[in-house]
């Protein structure tokens, strides 16, 4: 199957919507990358996701009262980009063509961790998110585009892990409750701090751990994008510990 949609178009498209393109790779086997909805293997996945605060303007205007009053529900952001990534998908030439594909789907999940590694130069940082030389910890995936016929992709960089040469590793002593230690997260220690009084320097500008990185400082979330993110994370975590 040929076709004129090329990588370049593919962000573009993304960009009106505040989303980018990710890096992408050409499908094996064992990437364990769905059927396509005509049936036929996908060939090609492109990640989709933000790079800073890329998203927070079409996203705010798409919820203003939410963004605004620093409301969240734990689903709105996936909701929001279940509807993008959709519509994205219909514009490139239909779901038989180009299936939108998401990380918050499942049991099971779709192993979008080890797709990002294929695509990009990251690394799990030593508190767990991906890391990007460029924009640190200040970025997520929020879905990737299947296609059926093959996308030329542009080849992963090798790049300098900055994990290697970080000596003093400040995002490990950044969390006041130390909920990083052990090589593990301690979910009910972060959780029972974030929501006190002393803890609102992390519900206010995000996880003090992630700030202390000084990896891609320049992309960091504002305060408003901070600040949302935190409180979906407290209402889905508090809701699947109830």
């Amino acid at each position: 199957m040929t076709t004129s949609i090329d990588y370049d178009a593919i962000a573009t498209t993304l960009t009106k919507a505040g989303l980018v393109v990710r890096g992408g790779f050409q499908v094996a086997v064992s990437d364990c990358v769905p059927t396509m909805e005509s049936g036929n293997s996908a060939k090609s996945v492109v990640l989709v996701g933000n790079i800073g605060g890329s998203l927070w303007p079409s996203f705010a205007a798409a919820h203003p009262k939410e963004s605004a009053d620093n409301e969240s529900h734990p689903t709105l952001l996936d909701d929001w980009s279940r509807h993008v990534l959709t519509e994205v998908a219909e514009t490139l030439g239909g779901l038989a063509a180009c299936m939108p594909l998401f990380p918050f789907e499942g049991p099971p999940f779709l192993p979008f961790i080890r797709w990002a590694q294929k695509a990009e130069a990251v690394i799990s940082s030593p508190i767990g998110p991906l890391i990007h030389p460029n924009y640190g910890l200040w970025h997520a995936y929020r879905g990737a585009l299947a296609f059926a016929y093959h996308i030329p992709l542009p080849e992963p960089e090798e790049r300098q892990k900055p994990c290697d040469t970080c000596m003093e590793k400040p995002c490990l002593s950044g969390c006041p409750v130390s909920a990083h230690e052990h090589d593990a997260f301690d979910l009910s220690r972060c959780m029972d701090h974030v929501v006190t009084d002393v803890g609102s320097p992390c519900m206010a500008n995000g996880c003090l751990a992630r700030q202390a990185c000084t990896v891609g400082s320049e992309f960091r979330y504002a305060a408003d994008q901070a600040h949302f993110h935190m409180v979906a994370f407290c209402r889905a975590n508090r809701r699947m510990r109830d």
